[in-house]
């Protein structure tokens, strides 16, 4: 089943995805990655014998997150009177949800109010067990070392484990709610439900809070210790903590003035939010342990319409990297960087993807052939990326610590170009086979990228000929793939050209700097496929326009990517910064900031209710579509702010 989150949070050591009227989607744990424990998990009112699922259609909802914080606050109001404020976070050091209902009215009501969750513990439902501790009032559900628990504040009064069958509808938690009454079955094995419950009897005008905590540990008396602790904290002191906690995270951030915005405040308020958001996004999709990346957090777990986001792409995260680092964040790189020289294979190369632990993922690039060529080259460009930021010691133990991956890595590339042209490959959108310009140019700047550390390191053979062999993948590309209506090929395949336009040539220029602006003819070819790309690939949605992948793409029903049209504004400024030294461009530089603007506010109206970057934005509804939130996304996001702040400071 897909289901795509409005919201996501969490800690160091559980992931959180929501939808919008506070139901979960997803609670991950021990890793961003494995295990998903969750099929159902909500609240639900029992009021004038009928149940009112929080979730229904009948509840208007508000969602937000609490400013620079991993708080998110939802909204429901129903057409009785009912109102429903719930205040979702995670505890500061435990692996704890905390989950603050307050229930108010404008009419009498006397009902229940219930906590239900179908749970798949392991992302196993068949073989899960269950009990109720009436002692301590903790509910577990548990299969092998994954157990899950719910304790409440005050004490759950009622509860019922049962069985998520209608085979056996009599023993069903999901039942036995409607007559508002419980069974209070303490234990069941198998395909299970559970719910807890509490009386709800409200004047017009009252108002109760009830405090749900679902923690998760790999030990059942691990779990007892932390929920009976957390239990006697409270609950306000862990909202705090929460939220202090983030909000100096962010304040290690690099500032963005964007003096360059001032004319269009509403605007520039918004781009920062955004900047923000995006930090605070990517430090939820890191794990922390292991220094990995989930480009998504999994919302397709059957591979049922694609082949899964919840995974670790080198390609994705060197952005990832490289921009949390340009934004203040240099330990993430280091990190990054540990777990490719964990991960990177005998040959020099890696992997199509990784689980966040360092091992294969599900692939289809299983063979060389179907391997991505541009995974290995991005990684080392990032690498040498980093070390130019390094001073003294720093820079010699990062220098000596890689020196061996960045060979082999090398070497990788240099016999998969032969040519200069790079072998048969899968292309960066993992749908074609063929030569691509983007992986030329990612090639082109791994070998570069080493030849300058090989340089550093006194391997000065080494470095002349990657760098010879760089020059001629960037010659070869030219020579062969430019095409003389002013772009890059999609793709070479069967010895012939594919003129379809894809919006990855513009990787030749950004990331991967095989052009140059500061040579004419260089430039020249900048701006013609950036011409090329917005006339051929773009799509007007929301008031603005939006960039697909490439010409008939079908994917999705191609819609315009928020990675593809911020790829697009950050050539944009990419340009604009590099002209800026140059007398006379003035009026140049000032178009090429108003497009970009206009894509980055494109990208803003494609998010989530709580500023979620997506993938894709639907090309019909102008809603956010597919993986909810992207790294990618937020990556070239705050590339693209860092940008305008470059562009700020120099005015």
């Amino acid at each position: 089943m897909i289901r795509q989150p409005n919201v996501i949070l969490g800690n160091d050591k559980v992931l959180v995805t929501m939808g919008k009227k506070g139901e979960l989607l997803g609670f991950f744990y021990p890793r961003r990655d494995y295990a998903q424990h969750v099929e159902e998990s909500l609240a639900c009112l029992q009021m004038d014998n009928k149940l009112m699922w929080t979730n229904n259609i009948e509840w208007y909802s508000t969602q937000h997150y609490l400013e620079d914080t991993n708080i998110v606050i939802t909204e429901l109001v129903h057409g009785t009177g009912i109102k429903v404020n719930i205040r979702d976070f995670t505890h500061q050091k435990a692996s704890v949800m905390v989950r603050k209902y307050t229930i108010s009215t404008e009419r009498d009501i006397n009902g229940t109010f219930f906590y239900y969750s179908n749970l798949c513990v392991g992302e196993m439902h068949k073989k899960n067990s269950a009990f109720c501790d009436t002692d301590t009032r903790l509910l577990v559900q548990y299969w092998q070392n994954n157990y899950i628990g719910i304790m409440a504040y005050p004490p759950f009064q009622e509860w019922q484990v049962g069985k998520a069958m209608d085979t056996i509808w009599w023993t069903n938690a999901r039942y036995d709610m409607e007559d508002g009454r419980l069974q209070n079955n303490k234990e069941d094995i198998g395909y299970l439900n559970t719910v807890v419950g509490w009386d709800l009897n409200l004047k017009a005008g009252q108002s109760k809070e009830i405090t749900v905590f679902i923690g998760a540990s790999q030990k059942r008396t691990m779990l007892y210790k932390m929920m009976l602790e957390l239990i006697q904290e409270p609950v306000d002191n862990m909202l705090e903590d929460s939220k202090e906690d983030r909000i100096r995270w962010l304040s290690k951030k690099n500032i963005v003035k964007l003096s360059v915005l001032d004319d269009i405040p509403e605007t520039k308020q918004q781009i920062r939010e955004a900047f923000n958001r995006s930090l605070l996004t990517l430090d939820l999709l890191n794990d922390p342990i292991h220094g990995s990346f989930v480009a998504a957090p999994e919302f397709d777990h059957d591979f049922e319409m694609c082949g899964g986001y919840g995974y670790c792409w080198n390609r994705d995260v060197s952005e990832v990297a490289v921009a949390l680092l340009n934004a203040g964040y240099p330990e993430y790189c280091d990190m990054f960087f540990r777990w490719c020289k964990r991960t990177q294979l005998s040959d020099g190369s890696w992997f199509q993807r990784y689980w966040l632990d360092g091992n294969t993922a599900p692939s289809w690039g299983n063979f060389a052939h179907s391997t991505q060529i541009d995974e290995t080259g991005a990684t080392l460009h990032v690498m040498y990326t980093y070390y130019l930021t390094l001073k003294g010691l720093q820079r010699a133990e990062f220098l000596e610590s890689t020196w061996i991956t960045v060979l082999t890595g090398a070497e990788y590339l240099m016999k998969r170009t032969l040519e200069g042209l790079h072998e048969p490959c899968l292309d960066i959108w993992e749908t074609y086979d063929g030569v691509f310009a983007y992986t030329c140019a990612a090639a082109y700047a791994g070998l570069k990228g080493a030849a300058h550390i090989a340089r550093a390191y006194s391997e000065m053979g080494l470095s002349s000929r990657w760098l010879e062999r760089a020059e001629l993948v960037k010659s070869k590309t030219i020579e062969k793939m430019w095409l003389k209506e002013g772009y890059f090929a999609k793709r070479i395949a069967d010895g012939k050209l594919d003129p379809t336009v894809d919006a990855s040539i513009l990787g030749t220029f950004t990331p991967f700097n095989m052009l140059s602006p500061k040579d004419l003819q260089e430039r020249k070819m900048i701006y013609s496929m950036m011409n090329i790309i917005e006339s051929r690939l773009s799509v007007n949605v929301n008031g603005h326009h939006g960039i697909k992948r490439y010409e008939n793409d079908r994917y999705i029903e191609g819609n315009p990517w928020i990675v593809t049209t911020l790829w697009l504004s950050k050539a944009m400024l990419t340009l604009a910064n590099s002209l800026r030294s140059e007398p006379g461009t003035e009026a140049e530089v000032s178009k090429l900031v108003q497009g970009s603007v206009n894509y980055i506010k494109w990208a803003l109206k494609g998010t989530t209710s709580t500023g979620m970057l997506p993938e894709q934005v639907d090309k019909q509804k102008g809603y956010p579509a597919w993986a909810i939130p992207l790294g990618w996304s937020c990556a070239l996001m705050i590339d693209n702010i860092l940008l305008l702040e470059k562009l700020s400071e120099k005015t």
